[in-house]
């Protein structure tokens, strides 16, 4: 038997496009000789649908659109793909998680997903009844064990779910287990999921098909990285990561599929530049991107990643140095825009700090210059951003770091200002290996200027400020938010594993809480750790932490 994995890239709602998708899909898929096409989790409605489930006149759109698709597809061509089902057996959620398979336009069989996650940025519950039996499908006399996302993830979840999908699926004789899925991309997850695929192959000794949605819709990356596995627990195929492809297995064959060796910050960058370009593309709201240049790594970071993403053409730089800014931050933004060939513009905002410290005299008249005098010229440049952002339709990218906003060493209005937030979830220590990576990507014509990545790191709101004024070494930092924002450890803990001061970290750890107001109001952030701030890490404003 000859199956397609078909890696596709949906865009949420986006019902006619994503049937047409499919439907070029399984055309070609056909012409390659392939008797069964598998696509992803929800692959007409996109994931995740969130509250267009709400709507029936959705759901009964999306219902058509997949009846439509399953009729236009070549009919020798068996199809499974993930959709909405509705429940007609209430009480319960109106609908299932399903996956269905088609032939000739017909609806042979359709299962249910089980295991609903409700943790994190998944709100399954939400939305969908649980599916009560796991059955096999039949399909040209072969038991087919299809299933749903999360239902892999029984053992990786600690046994806290009270059903084993696929050991039932085993007990009913299948042959084949299929598994369709929109697994979001997080640091390290690829290989955790590939891993998981493997183990069900050696457990039960079957096959393994892992088909995964690719591509990023608002702030949560795809990286698909489908694959099949052998009865043997050896990968056969392999689709690639961060890119849409249709990937042909031929049962009978068991040779194994290698994979080149990629670095975590490969997968940091290729997540970033997709989350840049479908945020961009798929909401078809910009004519081109926008970059506030400091001179710093943040922003030259960001500036790179958006013009792989979009093109030189599709960005525009905009340097604003005010009174004390210093000479070197000109001139690396400058270098920065004439390596990348954007456009770029360089705007003084002296003058509009100057005028608004003279409104505010009178008000601030007897106290001592601070932080509230040091943010209006980071209030000042995020108004004019914003200013071109409205006035030429363009995407302003937020460049502030995870590290940052953590800490709340952010200006509302100011520097947190974007549409959305590139590295949000990405540790200053990372930025700067993503900028490493990035300039030897370019042997010899290295965009980031090496003044841009050995200077200390500076807001540049007082003379001489370092951000190491105000913060530990972010080596340091970075230790302790990791340990706290992503594996959830208390201060002793942490500091016990670490040496670092506990008074140091508790110090940290209030910053992190007492600066939640500021991160509801940022821009959303390309994930891409396993906890990133926003949806996934959901915690009051108004709360006592002791």
């Amino acid at each position: 038997m000859n199956i397609a994995l078909a890696q596709t890239n949906p865009r949420v709602g986006d019902l006619r496009g994503n049937a047409r998708k499919l439907v070029d899909f399984a055309v070609r898929a056909h012409s390659l000789g392939a008797d069964l096409v598998v696509f992803p989790e929800l692959s007409l409605e996109g994931y995740p649908p969130q509250d267009l489930l709400e709507s029936e006149a959705f759901v009964a759109d999306a219902i058509r659109a997949r009846t439509w698709a399953a009729s236009q597809a070549p009919p020798e061509l068996g199809i499974i793909l993930g959709g909405v089902a509705q429940n007609l057996q209430r009480p319960g959620k109106p609908l299932f998680n399903a996956a269905f398979l088609y032939e000739g336009g017909d609806e042979l069989a359709q299962i249910h997903k089980s295991l609903l996650p409700t943790y994190d940025v998944f709100d399954e519950l939400r939305y969908f009844e649980p599916g009560q039996q796991r059955s096999t499908m039949c399909w040209r006399g072969t038991r087919l064990g299809v299933h749903v996302c999360e239902d892999l993830w029984y053992h990786a979840s600690r046994k806290t779910y009270a059903i084993d999908p696929l050991a039932e699926l085993a007990a009913q004789h299948a042959r084949l287990f299929i598994n369709i899925s929109a697994s979001p991309f997080a640091m390290n997850k690829r290989r955790e999921r590939e891993s998981l695929a493997l183990e069900c192959s050696r457990t039960y000794g079957l096959p393994y098909v892992l088909v995964n949605q690719v591509g990023a819709n608002t702030e949560l990356v795809f990286d698909g990285s489908s694959i099949a596995c052998s009865a043997e627990a050896v990968v056969v195929a392999r689709a690639p990561a961060f890119q849409e492809r249709l990937v042909i297995w031929d049962t009978g064959c068991s040779s194994a599929e290698s994979e080149a060796d990629r670095l975590p910050v490969q997968d940091l960058h290729d997540a970033l530049v997709l989350g840049i370009r479908d945020y961009y593309h798929k909401t078809g709201a910009f004519t081109k991107a926008l970059v506030g240049l400091s001179g710093g790594i943040d922003s030259a970071v960001t500036c790179c990643l958006a013009a792989e993403a979009l093109g030189p053409d599709k960005v525009v730089g905009v340097t604003m140095p005010s009174a004390i800014s210093s000479r070197g931050s000109v001139q690396d933004s400058t270098r920065l825009a004439m390596n990348l060939g954007i456009e770029f513009y360089q705007c003084s905002i002296a003058s509009v700090v100057a005028a608004i410290g003279d409104t505010l005299g009178p008000y601030f008249e007897g106290t001592e210059p601070g932080v509230a005098e040091e943010n209006i010229q980071a209030r000042t440049r995020g108004t004019l951003l914003m200013a071109l952002s409205n006035k030429f339709n363009y995407l302003l990218l937020s460049t502030g770091n995870k590290s940052e906003s953590a800490v709340g060493y952010a200006t509302l209005y100011g520097d947190m200002n974007g549409g959305l937030a590139v590295l949000g979830d990405v540790l200053k220590t990372q930025v700067y290996e993503l900028g490493r990576h990035i300039n030897t990507l370019a042997p010899g014509k290295a965009p980031i200027p090496q003044s841009t990545l050995s200077k200390p790191p500076s807001a540049e709101l007082r003379p001489d400020q370092t951000d190491q004024d105000s913060l530990p070494p972010y080596s340091v930092l970075d230790d302790i938010l990791r340990r706290y924002v992503e594996k959830r450890q208390t201060a002793s803990h942490i500091s016990r594993a670490t040496g670092y001061d506990e008074e140091l970290v508790r110090e940290i750890l209030l910053r992190v809480d007492r600066n939640e107001y500021k991160r509801w109001q940022a821009p959303p952030s390309i994930r891409v750790t396993s906890k990133a701030f926003g949806a996934g890490r959901r915690l009051p404003l108004v709360m006592r932490r002791t």
